[in-house]
């Protein structure tokens, strides 16, 4: 999963209030199982102190998550006596593309990865460091997720686990690429540890279906449209890695087509009035969350010559007009008053921020709390409300690549 989804796979809550790493080469090489922010991270790197960082995760709504599914509901779902709904066919010619394995040379680093992570000072290397954390947990988070569908419809549908277990493969090559990258910056997270201690979130398959779908095809309008901008403005190319996102966004636009196809070989999802109210509903959660967690890393973005809302609403508008296709009803994001909206819910969000870093006791925060939530949720409510646009199809064309490649 390549957006941190709620992205996505995963969503992040990167942290506005950081402290910066010194200007010492950033002491010794420190292994990070698991952090809120990276504010513990950077205190265990300025002691330079090798042992693991071992604080806990705050979980909010924002927070990267782990997920898990009824998997004796999705064996049936794929079981071909059950489900004569199910294109062989087409899963056969998508374990094809995935056997191809286009990207198995190409994630491969070189000395420029080091020596721009010591030329990046400041708050901006923590930024990125945080960037390389919370992607590294939500791919890690995808190839859990992948893996163990892989395992578990091996007896039922042979070909549908063959291709979760490849695309495990692409998200445990990603989460490592980016593993590696926090080496630049002389951290590492423990995955293993990252595995054992996380709490996992519980979705019904639709739900995984649907929340998968769309934090794949963003993902892929998130890394394509950083590469195209960084391609022209070679200027702005602080870090290497940024130069893999072309082949890398493939990844994520071959695991959407699967899903898509997972999607019509299941037409009740896609085809009565409550597949709409859901497909909005997942429209709405990973757009809010994506556009939230941005705004508060408005830095990243200019770091690499990005206007941040501007950046977000051309991720979301693209990856609206792609979801139509399948999605039984999306949101009219291109309507001025969708951004309105999210610009609201920013302030208000930015609001329950500042509440936090008070000094005041747990239960003054908490009430001070309760009307901004209630406006959050309003605003939230108002959005979803919106006259949504009628689209997709359970006869959609076989995945299409040349259409956004």
């Amino acid at each position: 999963m390549a957006t941190e989804m709620a992205l996505v796979k995963p969503i992040s809550k990167f942290s506005t209030s950081s402290p910066i790493f010194s200007n010492s080469r950033y002491g010794k090489f420190t292994t990070v199982r698991m952090s809120s922010t990276s504010q513990s991270t950077a205190k265990a790197a300025a002691k330079g102190g090798k042992k693991a960082a071992k604080t806990a995760i705050k979980e909010t709504l924002l927070t990267p998550r782990f997920y898990t599914t009824d998997f004796d509901e999705m064996e049936a779902l794929f079981n071909t006596e059950i489900n004569k709904n199910l294109n062989q066919s087409e899963f056969e010619a998508l374990l094809q593309e995935f056997k191809t394995d286009y990207n198995q040379t190409h994630f491969v680093r070189n000395k420029e990865f080091k020596e721009a992570a010591d030329k990046i000072d400041g708050p901006l290397r923590q930024i990125f460091v945080e960037f390389l954390e919370r992607s590294c947990t939500a791919e890690f988070s995808g190839f859990l997720l992948y893996k163990e569908l892989g395992r578990r419809l091996k007896k039922t549908n042979p070909v549908v686990a063959e291709i979760f277990s490849l695309m495990s493969r692409d998200e445990a090559r990603h989460a490592g690429f980016l593993n590696k990258g926090l080496s630049d910056f002389n951290l590492a997270l423990d995955l293993g540890f990252l595995t054992k201690a996380r709490k996992y979130t519980f979705f019904k398959p639709k739900f995984i279906f649907y929340a998968t779908y769309l934090s794949e095809k963003i993902g892929y309008w998130r890394y394509i449209t950083i590469y195209r901008h960084l391609k022209e403005n070679p200027e702005f190319q602080c870090y290497p890695i940024f130069k893999y996102f072309e082949n890398w966004c493939q990844d994520e636009n071959r695991h959407g087509d699967f899903f898509s196809a997972l999607l019509k070989a299941q037409p009740q999802f896609l085809n009565d009035w409550k597949a709409k109210l859901w497909s909005r509903f997942f429209c709405l959660s990973v757009y809010v969350t994506m556009y939230l967690n941005d705004c508060q890393r408005t830095a990243f973005y200019e770091g690499i010559g990005l206007d941040t809302k501007e950046f977000d609403m051309h991720v979301i508008i693209e990856t609206n007009r792609t979801t139509a296709r399948i999605f039984p009803a999306v949101l009219d994001v291109e309507n001025p008053e969708f951004k309105r909206r999210l610009d609201k819910m920013v302030e208000i969000n930015e609001q329950l921020l500042a509440v936090g870093e008070t000094s005041d006791i747990p239960l003054v925060k908490n009430l001070k709390r309760i009307p901004l939530i209630a406006a959050l949720a309003s605003e939230l409510l108002a959005t979803y409300l919106m006259p949504p646009i009628e689209s997709g199809s359970v006869d959609f064309a076989e995945f299409e690549p040349q259409l956004v490649y």
